[in-house]
């Protein structure tokens, strides 16, 4: 029997040089070997898994699709449905790292419980829908950061005439500087992690202070809590409504990034669980308290959804602050947070594509697996992911729309890499649970309840992901991610008859330790 599929944990006899601790013996049980430089302690994860979300800074962001189809309670109730939804997600993600605690993630936890028979495509498919959203994801980020940018300028320059070009010359900016932080400084990266942890809740209470107190506009309780707005154009407001999901669904995005940094982590099988769970826990607060917040200081919505900006917090924050440089200093902090984000998003990217090569599911997958000497990190898949980001932030220049279809995968990307998983983990524990073993984090009884509930919701909010913001529908507002997220499933498809069939025979079992080896290294 192969190790992955009963996640095994007994104490193998190693060498020291091939496993010289705990998560050396784990990783090795589990057929891989340490090449990564294990330096993240649990407050430096928690600092990752809190600023990968950056939930209320996020929020922010997409606040205008949550306003327009929904309006102040849709975001409200919304926020707290959305809340749950991740909050079970993120359990169960929980319960799967600490029983598989590798890079892989999603397509090693599909390979580990799947049929036979079916285990090796399964697990291909899982991992390409993973390992292009992170891509996509890593992509949005910097071209979300570098648009904020332009925002910031527009709201204090009225002189400056933004052009799209400018926002990929950005891209560039920013993504060259996450490279020297991924790279040359990487082994400060869990330094780094812990101190943007900081700033994520210190930066939360400046913010929230100044608008509450100091915000000239104060809304009455009925128009926060009971004003449902459809300017969407649909045909309900409940419809509306689940359209407007997408605002605090994206604001919990990447999620998982955590577990793909795992191989960094020390104690990663216990440690990335509470990680997870206590990021749900704060990001949540904090993303709940600043939206009442906002919705109690918004003042016209109208005027912020035009902002010329493009983005309505820096003209909310600006009539709390009561004045362009106030509202434009604290805009600067929370963008300074999306840069912040980027650097971790990068590294987790990059992890996923690496780990995903190491199996040789890619094209040229031996060059993207190799982890570099001397920095102890893989050079090649974090130069491949810059490389993916700056590419498509060429296509901005073109056309926003096209950008905007390619950032739009995100979200149903991530989702569909967790429903194959989630749901073989679900029927696995119902119709076969003396095959698991859990780990050392587990939701004991009540995991088959929660991992069901994170199923449904995942379905629910996948579908409503693919609606576009406003009716009726044309190019300039369609919602492309359901044909880019169908056309990665195509590519997948076809490049495992062309390519992946061939190579890819699972996660491959590197250390041979003697104990069922499907096929080695």
């Amino acid at each position: 029997m192969h190790p992955l599929e009963n996640g095994v944990r007994e104490t193998i006899s190693l060498s020291t040089e091939t496993a010289s601790d705990t998560d050396a013996r784990e990783l090795a049980a589990l057929g891989k070997k340490a090449v990564l430089r294990r330096n993240f302690s649990p407050l430096a994860v928690l600092g990752l898994a809190c600023t990968l979300m950056v939930t209320w800074e996020g929020f922010f962001s997409v606040f205008i699709f949550g306003l327009l189809n929904g309006g102040p309670a849709g975001l409200i109730y919304g926020f707290l449905f959305g809340w749950v939804g991740w909050a079970a997600v993120i359990a169960t993600m929980g319960e799967l790292v600490s029983m598989w605690p590798t890079a892989g993630g999603q397509y090693h936890w599909t390979y580990a419980l799947a049929p036979p028979k079916s285990r090796i495509f399964l697990s291909y498919i899982t991992g390409w829908q993973s390992v292009i959203a992170w891509q996509a994801l890593c992509a949005s980020a910097a071209y979300l950061t570098a648009t904020s940018l332009q925002g910031l300028i527009i709201n204090s320059q009225n002189s400056y005439t933004p052009r799209r070009w400018h926002g990929t010359l950005l891209v560039f900016a920013i993504i060259s500087v996450c490279l020297v932080f991924n790279t040359f400084l990487a082994k400060q990266l869990p330094r780094v992690e812990t101190t943007v942890l900081v700033l994520h809740i210190v930066l939360f209470v400046i913010v929230i202070t100044v608008m509450t107190v100091m915000s000239p506009v104060k809304s009455r309780n009925e128009d926060v809590w009971t004003l449902w707005l459809n300017e969407g154009g649909y045909e309900s407001k409940a419809l509306s409504f689940f359209v407007g999901l997408i605002t605090p669904v994206f604001a919990f995005s990447g999620a998982d990034g955590a577990v793909h940094m795992c191989e960094e982590i020390k104690g990663a099988s216990r440690v990335v669980p509470w990680a997870l769970m206590m990021s749900i826990l704060i990001n949540g607060t904090t993303g709940f308290a600043m939206l009442i917040a906002t919705l109690y200081t918004i003042g016209s919505i109208p005027a912020a959804l035009s902002s010329p900006t493009g983005y309505p917090f820096i003209a909310i924050l600006s009539s709390a602050s009561r004045s362009t440089a106030g509202g434009t200093a604290l805009s600067a902090l929370i963008v300074c947070m999306f840069a912040a984000c980027m650097l971790g998003t990068l590294a987790s990217a990059s992890r996923q594509l690496w780990a995903f090569a190491r199996d040789n599911a890619v094209p040229n997958a031996a060059r993207l697996a190799h982890v570099n000497e001397t920095l102890k990190v893989p050079l090649a898949a974090v130069l491949g992911t810059a490389g993916v980001s700056c590419s498509l932030s060429l296509i901005n220049i073109g056309s926003a729309t096209v950008f905007n279809a390619v950032v739009s995968l995100t979200v149903a990307g991530l989702l569909g890499s967790y429903l194959i998983p989630f749901s073989l983990f679900f029927y696995k524990r119902i119709k076969y649970p003396a095959q698991l073993t859990p780990g050392p984090w587990s939701l004991g009884r009540y995991g088959v309840w929660v991992n069901g509930f994170a199923i449904a919701w995942c379905v629910v909010v996948m579908f409503f992901s693919f609606w576009p913001a406003s009716v009726p529908v044309e190019p300039v507002n369609m919602n492309w991610s359901v044909v880019l997220w169908s056309a990665v499933i195509l590519f997948a498809l076809g490049f495992w008859g062309l390519h992946g069939r061939k190579v890819y025979k699972g996660p491959v079992f590197e250390t041979g330790l003697g104990m069922g080896v499907l096929h080695e290294a």
